[in-house]
């Protein structure tokens, strides 16, 4: 028997740069009590195999399939067609009529999964020639569970119902992937990040920094080009049209690595979005169909649950800082108090979700004269973008001119203990309107972020009346932190479910591959803020 008819059947892809082995290769412990829920979850999963593996090329229209080396041994009564090749089974066995193979063939395991008869040529590992159905069965069972369970991402045992789990994400993220064949406007920092994000094993990722190289070699391997919204010209947009080259918008995730992206600190968390982006209001985006049309089983609610909870108590946010979190000044008493979080002026979601306040000469001074005209009698705190305070990005506001309006200014510290401490949030776009919804803080909207428009919003502007949906807010979650965004393992690097993120970042590591060059990155950001 080769090496190759050794391996389990459930199996990890070959990344490149971490051990993402599942198994251990030591026995289970006992065979699944339920051979069909353990099949519809791993039919539901498409996982098995080579499930990374190129497409098949052919469609068997309710044909038998013959292996390729069971092609000479056999001889053809039927109108059987041959699978060439190392090919992805899921992309032709559940439309067959059946299978024919050596019983070594691990696609014996994979038909019986999908309920497809099996004819076998000779007796081995998966079936012995003369075997039922039920047989058949029990020993696809058995190769299913003829290993124990690794977790990759400690290094410590899992489940099976988990790591089938954990391949099914990352089929998903790699059938995703496959559509993408160059990458452009990715800042130097964040390509080695990016690589991962947008590894495909059977389809190179290329990087073009100018915009006519990256249309061509899109248009010629017939993909499409992943692109950083704010890092591309309109030309490319527009010629991206005209070549029918499909863009896909790639831009920060919600739950971010610890550090802000102006100091070079690359992302654990993006969205890869393949009809908009979800900033944007004036067009459909992966988000907006997802929080619109998607299911919400109870399961992935349940998630949702502990994942939001899960956030909240290790007070993580996209604008968390470095070193102890500082307290929340103390609040007068007796008075309604409003948290307005500052933005950078000519932020991306400000220029496409602001609404008329962008004919204000300061989006953030107009926002707080918004604020404490609609909150007359609220203490409010105003908390100026780290990055404008910094002087690095564009929207300051002088203290004397946000203090006509707000009653104090809140400088350093995470977010998460304000945002535990105020009773509202008015804000235009910022992401911090969503964690305020995650801790049950009212929010005004005051421009069409994301999140407005579902339900869970006081809405001052008009939200796209594709919004029709009502959410609860752990089906905002749901869509929000799950369904959306990717996240990467910063100690392993590899893809990943938010709640290992969620935990290295409640942790005490979080970015354990990337020490070396973090202070660098920061430095070089604080450079460039001063040559701007």
């Amino acid at each position: 028997m080769s090496a190759a008819t050794d391996l389990p059947v459930l199996r990890a892809p070959p990344f490149p740069w971490a051990d993402a082995g599942v198994s251990t290769g030591a026995p289970a412990d006992r065979a699944p009590d339920d051979l069909c829920a353990l099949f519809a979850q791993v039919r539901d999963a498409r996982v098995g195999g080579s499930f990374w593996a190129p497409p098949a090329e052919i469609a068997p229209a309710g044909r038998w399939l013959l292996r390729p080396r069971a092609a000479a041994d056999h001889v053809a009564d039927e109108d059987a067609i041959a699978c060439p090749g190392e090919l992805d089974p899921w992309s032709i066995l559940p439309d067959a009529a059946g299978l024919i193979a050596h019983g070594d063939d691990e696609w014996v395991p994979l038909a019986r999964i999908n309920d497809l008869p099996v004819r076998l040529l000779s007796s081995g590992r998966f079936g012995t020639i003369g075997d039922s159905d039920a047989a058949l069965d029990r020993r696809a069972g058995e190769a299913l569970t003829a290993a124990a369970w690794r977790d990759p991402f400690t290094g410590g045992p899992s489940t099976l119902p988990q790591v089938v789990e954990l391949l099914a994400l990352w089929r998903r993220t790699f059938d995703a992937n496959r559509a993408i064949a160059v990458a452009s406007g990715m800042a130097w920092w964040k390509r080695p990040e990016m690589r991962r994000f947008l590894w495909h094993p059977s389809r190179p990722l290329y990087m073009a920094r100018r915009a006519g190289k990256a249309l061509s070699l899109a248009e010629r391997a017939g993909g499409g080009l992943a692109i950083w919204p704010s890092r591309v010209s309109s030309r490319l947009i527009v010629g991206a049209k005209t070549r029918g080259v499909p863009l896909v918008r790639v831009e920060d995730g919600f739950v971010r690595s610890v550090g802000l992206g102006v100091d070079l600190v690359p992302p654990s968390s993006v969205v890869v979005d393949f009809s908009g982006i979800h900033f944007d209001p004036h067009g459909p985006s992966d988000l907006e169909s997802i929080l619109e049309q998607a299911a919400m089983p109870p399961a992935l609610l349940a998630r949702a649950v502990r994942l939001r909870e899960r956030i909240v108590a290790a007070g993580i946010s996209k604008y968390a800082v470095d070193g102890a979190p500082q307290p929340a000044p103390e609040r007068a008493p007796g008075r309604r108090l409003v948290l307005v979080p500052g933005q950078v002026g000519n932020d991306m979601s400000v220029r496409a979700a602001a609404g008329d306040l962008l004919a204000a000469e300061n989006v953030n001074a107009e926002l707080l004269r918004r604020v404490r005209a609609v909150e007359p009698d609220a203490e409010i705190w105003f908390r100026p973008h780290p990055d404008v305070d910094s002087g690095l990005r564009q929207g300051a506001v002088a203290d004397e001119e946000v203090l006509r309006h707000a009653d104090r200014i809140v400088r350093g510290g995470g977010m998460a203990p304000l945002l535990d401490t105020v009773d509202a949030v008015h804000t235009l776009t910022s992401l911090t309107g969503f964690e305020a919804l995650m801790r049950g803080v009212a929010v005004t909207c005051h421009g069409t972020p994301f999140y407005a428009g579902w339900g869970l919003t006081r809405d001052l502007a008009s939200a796209p009346t594709r919004r029709m949906r009502r959410l609860r807010l752990d089906e905002l979650v749901a869509g929000v932190l799950i369904l959306y965004p990717r996240y990467l393992d910063p100690v392993t690097g590899l893809p990943c479910p938010p709640e290992v993120l969620v935990g290295r970042m409640a942790g005490t590591r979080t970015r354990g591959r990337l020490d070396w060059i973090g202070p660098l990155r920061r430095w070089q950001g604080r450079m460039l803020g001063v040559v701007r």
